[in-house]
């Protein structure tokens, strides 16, 4: 049996959202390379997100659209769109506005880094988060 993405289907039908609706979506600095971010998003999100050109999310959390920068003004502009060969994720490259994609006001979600027994943050605050979230 083949897990692989079936290419003769439209774009979102290929795709294997999970039993919630959902399927994981990793955004990568298209300049650098460097993952900044990983979300959900839903068929209705990644349809806007493809007709938009802006990333936009399903938030688990809040259990509502998400569209990445609505808030902060860091929206994220969609250089290109991949699916893995299972069609169980999507990667999307990412143009970051403000160079910054973590409500923590760093570059990345992806700022601890282990060490020894232990997580230490290893990437600097570009900006405090109260003046991002000032509203």
């Amino acid at each position: 049996m083949s897990h692989d993405l079936d290419p003769s289907l439209s774009w979102l039908d290929a795709l294997k959202f999970g039993a919630d609706g959902t399927i994981p979506v990793i955004a990568q600095d298209a300049a650098s390379g460097r993952v900044i971010m990983f979300a959900y998003a839903n068929r209705e999100t990644l349809a806007e997100t493809a007709r938009t050109g802006r990333a936009t999310y399903w938030s688990r959390s809040r259990n509502k659209v998400w569209r990445k920068g609505e808030e902060s003004g860091h929206f994220q502009h969609v250089k290109e769109m991949r699916a893995d060969c299972d069609g169980d994720v999507v990667l999307l490259s990412v143009e970051q506005e403000g160079g910054i994609a973590c409500h923590t006001g760093r570059e990345s979600c992806f700022f601890y880094r282990r060490e020894g027994d232990r997580w230490i943050p290893a990437d600097p605050v570009l900006k405090d988060p109260k003046e991002i979230y000032a509203k």
